[in-house]
């Protein structure tokens, strides 16, 4: 049950929306793919590779993928390639099957395309990790623009990253909308001027839902195709 202290209502008329940026792993894609891979696999097959313990390995691969948080390393598979001697790419391959879209979000594609938004895939991913996530998941060619972090030269968590967006992407920041499980790319869109901000707390299918204390929540996003014309998120 929402505890009243984090109860925070948005009323958002689609008709004030020309923009929905979105962003992809935990957004729309499920991120369990993502966390057992680098968790999990990676440590394992660099275990094998090194004749380490599994324990060893985590140990030592978890501190190195800490410094690079909010880095463009961080999702950069080549760098990871050469940093580990994996090949990465391959290592994806492998455990392509548990790719998979979050419920309810080809329906909300689907309804964005029909009611005639312009909608752009927004992600820090690795052009590598785009092009195997769309090629498993069929669900580009709902996009008007498609565009990683690693594009731009920043990533979301820069402020600097909606500038150069923008200018790729010609958006009214008051008019759009962002979806993303991260609360910093969604403060960073803040600060930008991002006026619609959309907090995917069901960013996996194996882990407890997040809540956030400073943006409005949804786990599916059924919650926001509407009724009337207009809906209400709670958090």
């Amino acid at each position: 049950m929402k505890s009243e202290t984090a109860l925070k209502l948005m009323t958002i008329d689609w008709d004030l929306i020309d923009t929905v940026l979105l962003d992809m792993d935990g957004t729309l894609l499920d991120r369990h793919f993502d966390d057992h891979f680098w968790l999990e696999h990676v440590p394992k097959r660099y275990a094998e590779k090194h004749a380490t313990s599994v324990d060893s390995a985590k140990e030592r691969l978890y501190r190195m993928f800490r410094s690079q948080e909010n880095t463009l390393n961080w999702t950069d598979l080549d760098y990871w390639s050469d940093q580990l001697g994996l090949d990465i790419p391959v290592l994806k391959e492998e455990l392509n099957h548990l790719i998979a879209v979050h419920p309810f979000v080809t329906e909300f594609l689907l309804f964005l395309r029909q009611n005639g938004k312009a909608i752009y895939l927004v992600t820090n991913a690795h052009g590598k990790t785009l092009e195997l996530k769309m090629r498993r998941t069929s669900i580009g060619p709902y996009f008007d623009g498609i565009i990683s972090a690693h594009d731009l030269g920043l990533p979301k968590e820069e402020p600097a990253f909606w500038g150069k967006l923008q200018e790729r992407f010609p958006f009214t920041p008051e008019r759009s909308m962002l979806g993303e499980d991260s609360e910093t790319n969604l403060e960073t869109a803040r600060l930008f001027g991002i006026r619609y901000l959309i907090h995917v707390g069901r960013f996996s299918s194996v882990a407890t839902p997040a809540l956030s204390q400073r943006f409005s929540t949804i786990n599916f996003f059924s919650e926001l195709l509407p009724r009337d014309g207009t809906m209400t998120v709670a958090i």
